[in-house]
């Protein structure tokens, strides 16, 4: 089962988010003729409160916001950088402000996709595909996530 934990201080785009990613079977399978691939999102409502949750579980992929209160997603990518337990973990950023200044600032830091606000359950689908077919194809420790 994929943990995902949604950081968002918007409590309409975190029960959208989540709806995107339980409503997507397959989206999480383990293999092809996995049908099911199950998902526990985990909800956070700011940076601090993600800081919180990171050290209670495993998580196969991060999806924050970068305007919030107190600790915004730069900041909280920043610190799953430079952690060893973290360093690994897929992460999705989104954002209103989606400048290519912003969007080329989250990927300098570690982010493995920029979606600009407002985006669609296709988009969010088709960059959390990508990501974890871009993780199967690299060797066994470089694609081992915070497990």
């Amino acid at each position: 089962m994929a943990r995902i934990l949604v950081v968002e201080d918007s409590s309409a785009f975190r029960a959208f988010i989540r709806a995107a990613l339980e409503d997507a079977p397959g989206l999480f399978a383990a293999s092809p003729d996995d049908t099911h691939g199950e998902v526990e999102v985990v909800e956070a409502a700011s940076g601090f409160d993600a800081l919180r949750l990171l050290p209670r579980g495993n998580y196969d992929l991060v999806i924050t916001d970068i305007n919030m209160p107190d600790i915004n997603g730069l900041e909280l990518l920043r610190f799953m950088r430079d952690s060893e337990r973290h360093r690994k973990v897929a992460t999705i950023i989104i954002s209103t402000q989606s400048s290519e200044k912003d969007r080329a600032r989250g990927l300098a830091l570690g982010a493995d996709a920029f979606l600009a606000k407002p985006f669609t359950v296709e988009a969010l689908q088709r960059a959390i595909t990508t990501i974890l077919q871009a993780r199967s194809s690299l060797p066994a420790e470089s694609s081992e996530g915070s497990r």
